[in-house]
């Protein structure tokens, strides 16, 4: 999985049609929650527009994604026009997080970040998670030490001590060699 920014401050992407299957119109759905089972339970989910679109008939796990049925979605010519639509939730329809280290995708996406003396090493440009963690995709500075486009970094205590949404930045303790 792989993260970037919402449509909207106020909309957290929660899903995005990926394909379909059979000819009944139902459609696979690649879900962004570590609860994926609870995506029906925020519908309507909207477009991007921020208007309520798309409600569930049904939703079941199939392999590493889901199939979704949709409301209105009857055949497979109308769940092919659907192809590459992310569905959101208006994010005062999201629980809050109790735990002070857990933290919205879409919250971390856009901070800066900074090494441990203060100094702007770049910013977190996405979140992804292949299975094995999340990882924070920071594009450096310019002047930055890295000689790539971007680089992942595991999102971890010993990683990433510090997150500080009000102030828009993260602080990380980038392991020897990983710039190099």
């Amino acid at each position: 999985m792989h993260r970037k920014e919402a449509a909207s401050a106020n909309l957290v992407c929660m899903a995005e049609i990926v394909g379909v299957h059979g000819v009944r119109g139902m459609l696979k759905l690649k879900i962004f929650s570590d609860a994926p089972e609870k995506l029906a339970g925020y519908a309507p989910l909207c477009d991007a527009a921020g208007q309520p679109a798309f409600s569930f008939a049904s939703l079941q796990p199939h392999g590493n994604i889901w199939l979704a049925a949709l409301e209105g979605v009857g055949d497979r010519a109308a769940a092919e026009k659907l192809r590459g639509t992310k569905l959101y939730v208006p994010r005062d329809r999201l629980p809050q997080i109790a735990d002070e280290h857990t933290y919205y995708h879409v919250d971390l996406i856009g901070l800066a970040v900074k090494d441990e003396n203060g100094d702007t090493i770049g910013k977190i440009v996405a979140v992804a998670n292949f299975g094995g963690g999340d990882l924070l995709d920071i594009k450096p500075q310019k002047d930055g030490k890295s000689k790539s486009a971007s680089f992942y970094l595991p999102f971890t205590r010993a990683n990433v001590p510090h997150v500080d949404l009000g102030k828009k930045e993260a602080t990380v303790i980038i392991p020897p060699g990983l710039l190099d």
